[in-house]
């Protein structure tokens, strides 16, 4: 049998490659992924959580999750179309479409 420790060091591993991808790049579909690689992190820790404790409330919390990113991947990309059709690129550095 696997220790709950070895699910908590891959958890923060993957965290820390998504903090990694949010912070170094600068296409926002990588950082988007990066999010989505966060999350997943973060849902492997409840999981493992929960299966060590004998409790549901941790894989209920991962459900939440789920439903979540979901709604933010399809809101987040539909707002990347728009912003790509506008600006031609999907760089970080070259919108500026708050600046009046």
């Amino acid at each position: 049998m696997v220790s709950i420790s070895y699910y908590l060091i891959l958890s923060g591993i993957l965290f820390s490659l998504g903090v990694l991808g949010v912070l170094f790049r600068r296409n926002i579909l990588i950082i988007f992924m990066a999010i989505e690689l966060m999350l997943n992190a973060v849902n492997l820790a409840f999981i493992a959580i929960a299966r060590y404790s004998n409790s549901v409330d941790g894989q209920l919390l991962v459900f939440f999750v789920i439903a979540v990113a979901a709604a933010e991947v399809s809101v987040g990309l539909a707002i990347i179309i728009t912003i790509f059709r506008n600006k031609e690129t999907v760089d970080v550095d070259a919108m500026n479409l708050m600046k009046g």
